[in-house]
């Protein structure tokens, strides 16, 4: 996400009401009714929802300084050592804005304990374990006295381990049974015929 302050067209710190203003003027300027029947429709509803997210960042979070390091010109999201950059991408997390919260991180630069713990929540979020134990693995290695980080590859490990002894396809398993797998499929297949369905449209 954009530096919410840039996408409103206000200075950073502005109070609740400048904020709202700002809003409602540019809510008013790119609303669907304005660009019917034109072909920059698309774009308007692009810049609408990119107005939105940021004016709810901002009433969510209304004594943030977005980043942590934009008061010294740092909008771009890169200063990964801020606290605000990790809790920013922390709450798109929390809010199961999963995709955000991992474009912020592969657009640091900088590749800290802090970043693969984040990055291995993200993975766990998704279901794939072998990628969250990696990175939260990492995150230990790095800072072996964070008792989150220890705690949470602990879950993981627990969680995620007959998972990736079962899972195909993925790099889960490194002696994965094909054969196996075949027969499962050809077996599920069976079953569904016997039930009147196809599983598999070629058997």
């Amino acid at each position: 996400m954009r530096n919410p302050y840039e996408v409103l067209g206000i200075k950073e710190g502005a109070s609740e009401g400048e904020i709202k203003r700002a809003y409602r003027e540019l809510v008013k300027k790119y609303h669907p009714d304005q660009y019917r029947d034109n072909p920059l429709s698309k774009l308007a509803e692009e810049k609408l929802g990119e107005i939105n997210e940021a004016y709810e960042y901002l009433m969510k979070n209304k004594h943030s300084n977005y980043g942590g390091a934009s008061r010294q010109g740092n909008s771009n999201w890169n200063n990964s050592d801020s606290a605000g950059f990790y809790n920013q991408v922390k709450i798109n997390i929390n809010n199961g804005n999963i995709s955000a919260a991992e474009e912020m991180l592969n657009q640091a630069q900088n590749r800290s304990a802090e970043w693969h713990y984040l990055k291995g929540i993200i993975f766990l979020r998704r279901g794939w374990y072998n990628e969250a134990n990696l990175h939260i693995q990492t995150a230990v290695n790095m800072d072996p006295s964070n008792h989150e980080y220890r705690s949470t590859l602990n879950r993981v490990s627990m969680a995620g381990g007959g998972y990736r002894q079962s899972a195909f396809g993925r790099g889960y398993g490194q002696n994965s049974d094909m054969c196996q797998l075949c027969t499962c499929l050809w077996c599920s297949d069976c079953c569904c015929e016997c039930a009147g369905g196809d599983l598999i449209g070629c058997c």
